[in-house]
């Protein structure tokens, strides 16, 4: 994996997998800078290159009345704060070819949330931007179709893009990965996974997405013993109060543990 891909990130001797973690959403800054502390730390302890995760705004939600941000530009610069402070990129998700602009003044990496990958007109906006654009895989697309995703943002002069899996809809209401997919999409182009999201259990009655945390280490190892590129999670120091996907959160006491797991399985595939 060629970390020049990342701007700002931090190269070590070790070149672990790299790390894309943080909240779901930005609550506030004392809890996004809380969050980024702690990773920032674990990430020296270990040496792993890290980018720091927060959503601006959740622009996906089943019920009118669920959490949708802050206000765009207070949450993107708290982002941008975030990253000054630790010296870090930042990623965030955009959700209309007008964030594009907006989002990429603030932060490194521009992602594509899953629902909206086939969205020609937003990730040419994204690629546009000349900030890294990292593609989460759709949860209704196969990993070759993934192809033509990567394609629009490198036929658009951008070359920095990866892919993110996140789980295919498995039914009505839970979501599967397939590892076979991964050593696919690593064709295109560097592959992360979502860790978190893939245990999600969305399109519940009660309107507001569950989740299997309690199975975030088994997705994690598998996806390391198979050889992805990253990894990607969400964390909140109080996922049972978070504002968003606190059901299938990383409690943050936890991530310490986890990662020492992942860097042991990594260093069998070195």
């Amino acid at each position: 994996m060629n970390l020049d891909l990342i701007p700002k990130i931090k190269h070590t001797d070790s070149q672990h997998f790299f790390l894309l973690a943080g909240p779901c959403a930005i609550e506030g800054e004392e809890m996004a800078m809380r969050i980024a502390e702690h990773i920032v730390k674990l990430s020296e302890k270990y040496q792993i290159p890290y980018i720091f995760k927060g959503s601006f705004k959740k622009a996906n939600r089943s019920r009118l009345d669920s959490f949708t941000g802050i206000g765009d530009e207070k949450a993107l610069k708290i982002l941008e704060k975030v990253g000054n402070r630790f010296d870090i990129p930042v990623v965030t998700d955009i959700h209309l070819p007008s964030d594009a602009p907006l989002a990429s003044y603030y932060v490194d990496v521009l992602q594509i949330p899953a629902f909206l990958v086939r969205q020609t007109d937003l990730v040419v906006a994204a690629a546009k931007t000349g900030k890294v654009v990292n593609l989460k895989k759709g949860q209704f697309m196969s990993p070759e179709s993934m192809r033509f995703a990567v394609d629009k943002v490198v036929q658009s002069g951008n070359t920095q893009v990866a892919i993110t899996e996140r789980g295919t809809m498995f039914g009505y209401a839970d979501l599967i990965v397939d590892f076979r997919g991964i050593p696919v999409m690593q064709q295109f182009a560097p592959v992360i996974l979502d860790i978190t999201h893939s245990l999600q259990q969305p399109n519940q009655a009660s309107g507001v997405t569950g989740g299997r945390p309690e199975l975030i280490e088994t997705i994690a190892k598998a996806g390391m013993a198979v050889g992805v590129d990253g990894v990607f999670l969400e964390t909140h120091f109080a996922p049972s109060s978070a504002k968003s996907d606190g059901a299938n959160m990383l409690p943050l006491d936890k991530l310490d543990g986890l990662l020492k797991k992942l860097i042991a399985i990594n260093e069998l595939n070195i």
